[in-house]
């Protein structure tokens, strides 16, 4: 084992925690940084979700993740700062201060996984895990100009992630290149017992730039009604250089889009309210004033616990879940769900992987957005492959008013190789 030398200056609040020392071994990953999102648990190191319900909360064992990467050589370097529980577009709902964007300190990283981007756009870590529920892994690398890959569902184990929407997120990895994301997915996949919805699709793969011949479709929905203009323009600039390679592009239509968003909003508030009823003041967390019934102390802790915004999923998802309401949301928003799935299913019988913007706007500045409503638009773009569990990668194409812009390719579950070559096949078109 050697110790890893990084640097400790925390100029962007990346980190809610930092390890002193990071012990690197022999592997994969040898002699290589790595953050962890601070909602993946570390044995012995603190992981709080970016909440001070469970701030100071040590972890007796580690995620499958973790173990993988500490397997592979990798040292951990530290935690890193999020919106709380995974609730957010920019890392600002934090109980630990904002994160700030390397490229622009005024704007905000993206989120939830903004701490894991920043540490990478930074140079502080050469690759990081995040999580991504609805884009949170996507959104961050957009933004900050680094590239982000959100597997298929139940490629990467869950186990040791602290849940908040069961059924759509996902670990993945962030890193500056493409090669990276590739070579970290390697350490990543494989079937994890502990995790009821692992499948055994092991990642084992040199990505190819040769995409000539491959169908790009480019749904018309993904340029609609919300996104700027302007990033329109740089992401169309970044399909036409696929184009250039060999590429078919091939206009088509996602009507489902319509509904994604709603559905998404209920289903991951829906399983929020259930996951995070464990945070009672008994089992994590500080400890409850054993003086006060149970009921008292139980709104006392979640009161003073929660942040603002965890505590508006929570309610919206009691209330989609409550008798005579669980019809008219819940169940509508399964529906809505499956048409998408459907809307995907019919699209990828027509072309290999799907492609358009990640963000529909560049990085906003700090504090910009205080209306949540406009906050959820945000995620338009990148909710759909969540809903229907697919792999989707965000790799940088260019700038806009002097700030990142993210091309998104999406493909067939389980053909995270081909989404890969895709962005592989960009970022060399780009680089020579």
């Amino acid at each position: 084992m050697a110790t890893l030398t990084f640097t400790r200056d925390d100029r962007y609040n990346a980190f809610i925690t930092m390890l002193d020392n990071a012990e690197t071994g022999p592997g994969k990953l040898s002699g290589i940084g790595i953050a962890i999102k601070d909602n993946i648990s570390t044995r012995g190191i603190q992981t709080t979700c970016a909440s001070r319900i469970l701030e100071g909360y040590l972890p007796p064992y580690d995620a499958h993740v973790v173990t993988l990467v500490k397997k592979a050589g990798a040292g951990i370097v530290g935690k890193t700062n999020m919106d709380e529980f995974g609730m957010g577009t920019t890392t600002e709902n934090s109980a630990f201060g904002p994160t700030k964007n390397p490229a622009d300190t005024s704007r905000v990283p993206g989120g939830s996984s903004g701490g894991s981007a920043a540490a990478v756009a930074s140079g502080m870590v050469r690759m990081a895990l995040g999580t991504d529920t609805g884009g949170s892994i996507r959104c961050p690398a957009a933004f900050c100009g680094i590239v982000g890959h959100k597997p298929t569902y139940g490629r990467v184990s869950r186990y040791g992630l602290v849940a908040y929407a069961n059924s759509l997120e996902q670990i993945g990895p962030m890193a500056r290149t493409v090669s990276d994301i590739s070579l970290l997915m390697e350490v990543l996949t494989g079937y994890d017992p502990r995790d009821s919805t692992s499948v055994n699709c092991p990642y084992a793969h040199i990505p190819d730039p040769d995409i000539r011949g491959l169908k790009i479709g480019v749904p018309e929905e993904y340029f609609g009604e919300g996104v700027d203009p302007r990033v329109a323009s740089v992401v169309w600039d970044g399909i036409s250089l696929l184009e250039r390679k060999g590429a078919d592009i091939i206009t088509c239509r996602m009507p489902s889009m319509a509904y994604a968003l709603a559905a998404y909003y209920v289903t991951c508030t829906s399983e929020a309210s259930s996951n995070l009823a464990r945070f009672d003041g008994v089992r994590y967390g500080p400890p409850a004033d054993t003086r006060q019934t149970w009921h008292e102390s139980f709104q006392e802790r979640r009161r003073d616990g929660f942040g603002t915004e965890v505590k508006r999923r929570i309610m919206l998802g009691t209330f989609a879940l409550s008798s005579g309401y669980y019809g008219k949301y819940y169940a509508k928003a399964q529906a809505a769900r499956q048409q998408v799935r459907n809307d995907f299913l019919r699209l990828f019988r027509e072309v290999d992987v799907i492609a358009g913007p990640t963000m529909p706007t560049v990085a906003f500045r700090i504090g910009e957005k205080t209306d949540p409503l406009s906050m959820y638009l945000s995620d338009i773009l990148t909710v759909p492959a969540n809903l229907a569990g697919i792999p989707a990668i965000s790799v940088p194409c260019g700038t806009s008013e002097g700030l990142p812009v993210g091309l998104q390719i999406m493909g067939p579950h389980f053909r995270d190789e081909r989404v890969i070559d895709v962005a592989y096949a960009f970022e060399q078109g780009v680089s020579r």
